[in-house]
């Protein structure tokens, strides 16, 4: 079981590029194992760090003014290969949330799979929050996941975001798609009884 998200308020780590690939996300180079650990050191590797290992001062992940558990990305995060470990390394880092005006479909469900919530919201209010953020690193959003709702807390504009029902109550409950199924065991003796299997 992982922690139950209802309401996240946090800053945020501004990334304004479109089409941020898998690859750039995480880099093949580092898919060798299957465990999920680990993979938040290499986010955005190769933009992180030069050749040599050193932080590279001018990218956003390197800046400390910009913190939180939220990352703000460009139109269309996430394209690319299907590789479900990009995911894995925006969770690993600690971002519970991102936001974007629109993410790859596959990586959008891997994000929810890892406990992730994609947030997609118009390109006004997308750019929006870019300039609140430029203008202040302390500007923080309010997520709600219950009433799906963003809200730019600098400027107090709200947005009402989708997301699929089974998901909502997969990650309101902590449970991924096993654990899930686990807590409807009962549910599942009961209906194989009423039909008499």
């Amino acid at each position: 079981m992982k922690e139950k998200f209802s309401v996240v308020t946090s800053t945020c780590v501004p990334l304004p590029m479109e089409n941020v690939d898998t690859d750039q996300i995480i880099p093949a180079r580092f898919l060798k194992v299957t465990s999920r650990e680990g993979f938040g050191e290499n986010l955005f590797r190769d933009w992180r760090f030069d050749k040599e290992g050193n932080p590279v001062k001018d990218f956003v992940l390197n800046d400390p003014r910009y913190t939180g558990q939220v990352l703000v990305a460009g139109k269309n995060f996430g394209c690319g290969s299907s590789r479900e470990h990009a995911a894995w390394a925006i969770h690993d880092y600690g971002f519970r949330v991102v936001v974007s005006s629109f993410f790859a479909d596959i990586h959008r469900n891997n994000e929810l799979n890892s406990f992730v919530l994609p947030v997609t919201v118009s390109e006004d209010f997308l750019a929006s929050l870019f300039k609140s953020i430029e203008a202040d690193p302390a500007t923080q959003v309010r997520v709600d996941l219950e009433a799906q709702t963003i809200t730019n807390l600098a400027t107090g504009v709200s947005e009402h975001f989708d997301i699929n029902p089974y998901k909502k109550q997969c990650l309101a409950e902590g449970l991924d798609d096993i654990e899930y199924l686990l807590t409807r065991r009962g549910d599942t003796s009961a209906f194989e009884q009423a039909n008499g299997k």
